[in-house]
């Protein structure tokens, strides 16, 4: 059985970032998700106007790469409204900013350390299983983010900007980023009980070890621009557990 050309394009908009380049940041990884559609749509057209679309698809683009498909199904859509050229180009630009800022706030200091605050905590309840099915729930996520996004883009076309402000997603980046700060809060006394149930030498030998870890990241210049004050705590965090449990 053929697979259609939604499919095709949700399955390419899953490696997005492995397109990504200096130039053109993730327009080439965009465009390459676009194709199977602009492809079923223009294939009734000139190679002229297949290759003026395809091209405008790849140009310059940057957003937040669960997001991306709010863009392609906006592109495509409007492609096949006869929109001219010029005008889906500024709809991309206009896109990027917004798409990019909602999916850090809703993904990256929103679901994720919420999902990894969680799986710390609920470690001495199911142990090990926990950290194996917290990557299993964060991906049916990003699936179902995905996969929404494209079908509003289809759906809106020019009018997806609108159509984003009014959905769901807004207030849920809001909760989510309120939800990883009690996620994160709950999961440091879980955390230090952990470290201290085998006695205090244990507890402060680990304490020490992952300040000086710690301190050295701060420090390096390579992770200043990388690593944030949430990203550290996490990782540490991580990191103790993984000491507790291999001592």
């Amino acid at each position: 059985m053929a697979m259609t050309p939604r499919w095709q394009t949700m399955i390419r908009l899953l490696g997005v970032q492995a397109a990504w380049t200096y130039e053109r940041m993730s327009g080439i990884g965009v465009g390459h998700a676009a194709a199977p559609l602009l492809r079923d749509l223009y294939r009734d057209a000139t190679p002229e106007a297949r290759r003026g679309a395809v091209a405008r698809s790849a140009e310059y683009f940057n957003c937040h790469p669960y997001l991306a498909g709010v863009a392609v199904g906006a592109v495509v859509r409007a492609e096949q409204d006869r929109v001219p050229g010029p005008t889906i180009t500024r709809l991309r630009t206009a896109l990027s900013g917004p798409l990019g800022s909602l999916g850090d706030q809703l993904v990256w200091t929103g679901e994720v350390p919420a999902l990894m605050g969680l799986t710390l905590a609920a470690l001495p309840l199911a142990g090990w299983w926990a950290v194996l099915i917290a990557p299993v729930v964060h991906n049916l996520l990003r699936l179902r983010l995905t996969l929404w996004g494209l079908d509003l883009g289809l759906r809106e076309g020019l009018a997806v900007g609108a159509a984003l402000q009014r959905s769901w997603l807004p207030p849920a980046a809001v909760q989510l980023q309120q939800l990883a700060a009690f996620a994160v809060g709950l999961a440091i006394p879980v955390v230090l009980m952990w470290v201290l149930r085998d006695g205090p030498t244990r507890g402060v030998t680990v304490t020490v070890a992952l300040s000086v870890i710690g301190a050295l990241l701060m420090m390096a210049p390579a992770t200043r621009t990388r690593v944030t004050g949430l990203r550290l705590g996490l990782g540490l965090l991580v990191l103790a557990l993984l000491v507790i449990g291999g001592s």
